[in-house]
């Protein structure tokens, strides 16, 4: 399992790629997103797109993303999406009760992806 701690501007992100259990939590907006993200995406999507007949399970509770960070995670979604045809996907989409954007920003990665199981949940 690795975990990389969350920072001021980069969220909390768990990979336990044994059980195929991910989250990312937080705030995401790191000054250079790339630099950040493709060591984490690149060994991540390789090991998603080798699983065969899994259970893979996506947990977000993104408190603030800026839009660098928002095509980091369409691509997550649409790699998701991918592997769901071999997989049972799911997506945990977590946030605050009152903050409608976080809410939307689910809505319209849910609305990006076809086999993903998508849960909505209020904290």
């Amino acid at each position: 399992m690795t975990t990389i701690q969350a920072t001021v501007t980069t969220p909390k992100i768990v990979l336990d790629t044994q059980n195929n259990v991910y989250s990312f939590e937080g705030e995401s907006y790191p000054e250079d997103v790339n630099a950040f993200f493709d060591p984490i995406m690149k060994p991540l999507k390789t090991h998603l797109k080798n699983q065969q007949d899994s259970n893979i399970q996506f947990d977000f509770f993104l408190t603030y993303f800026n839009s660098a960070s928002t095509k980091v995670f369409f691509n997550l979604f649409s790699t998701l999406d991918e592997v769901s045809e071999f997989n049972r996907v799911t997506v945990n989409w977590k946030h605050h009760e009152e903050d409608d954007t976080a809410e939307e920003f689910g809505q319209d990665f849910k609305d990006e992806i076809n086999n993903v199981q998508f849960n909505f949940v209020t904290i």
